[in-house]
């Protein structure tokens, strides 16, 4: 099943903070992932900061048509939850 994106902010550089429907949530820093023709330009960080939450597509996306697989963002929250020691699901 894929998870439900419910929010993405702005944190600050590179770092996004998603929540998902179950309540999985955490601050993802995506400057690793900025490769690659389609996610370079988005190292510009007056770039990267024009996201948006796509519903449609149940992520985040770029003007550019970049984009991460909801998957992949609640993986990583899901690691960065666990590193902190706070429980993969539910409210923060």
């Amino acid at each position: 099943m894929i998870p439900k994106l419910e929010s993405a902010e702005y944190v600050k550089e590179y770092t996004i903070r998603v929540k998902f429907a179950d309540g999985t949530a955490g601050d993802i820093d995506l400057k690793a992932e900025l490769w690659g023709e389609v996610f370079e330009p988005l190292e510009d960080l007056e770039v990267f900061r024009r996201f948006r939450l796509d519903e449609e597509l149940n992520t985040v996306t770029w003007p550019s048509g970049a984009d991460f697989a909801p998957e992949f963002l609640y993986e990583k929250a899901g690691k960065q939850a666990d590193a902190a020691g706070r429980p993969l699901r539910g409210s923060r």
